[in-house]
């Protein structure tokens, strides 16, 4: 189900990943703030369109000002416990990391995606980008399905 929403317009490209994080400061008292805090904190969306009829706005938090975008809840691709990962089965994320600077730590620790929460998982991608754990982890990356809307 699409959905049209405002994002900065440094973010409006077809195929952009955003983590949704609600409201800020800067949009107390804003006009737009019906088109813009439509979206459901904490979920991973991913443009796919950019309304070419439509305007930049103005907007006390983005610079450039906002535009209108058609999005939708995106997958997230993840690290999860080899054992028992598969297509159609649920997962959740192994728990925090350290080491920031291991090419897995985005999949480890992946936004729009919480540590106390299972996630059904849609498709195994293979085996994570790095060539050890450092926390003896045995990991697969997987992709997860994308949040439902509330």
């Amino acid at each position: 189900m699409t959905t049209v929403t405002l994002v900065g317009t440094r973010l409006a490209e077809v195929g952009a990943e955003f983590v949704y994080r609600g409201e800020a400061s800067g949009c107390e008292g804003c006009p737009y703030r019906d088109q813009c805090l439509n979206l459901t904190t904490g979920n991973r969306y991913r443009i796919t369109n950019v309304r070419q009829s439509g305007q930049t706005l103005d907007c006390a938090v983005h610079e450039n000002g906002v535009r209108a975008v058609e999005v939708e809840p995106a997958p997230i691709q993840a690290n999860v416990p080899s054992k028992g990962a598969y297509a159609g089965s649920k997962a959740s994320l192994p728990g925090p990391c350290p080491h920031t600077e291991c090419p897995s730590h985005p999949y480890c620790e992946p936004a729009g995606a919480e540590f106390d929460e299972e996630y059904r998982i849609s498709e195994i991608v293979g085996d994570p980008p790095h060539d050890y754990c450092m926390l003896d982890r045995d990991l697969t990356l997987v992709e997860l399905e994308a949040a439902e809307e509330s």
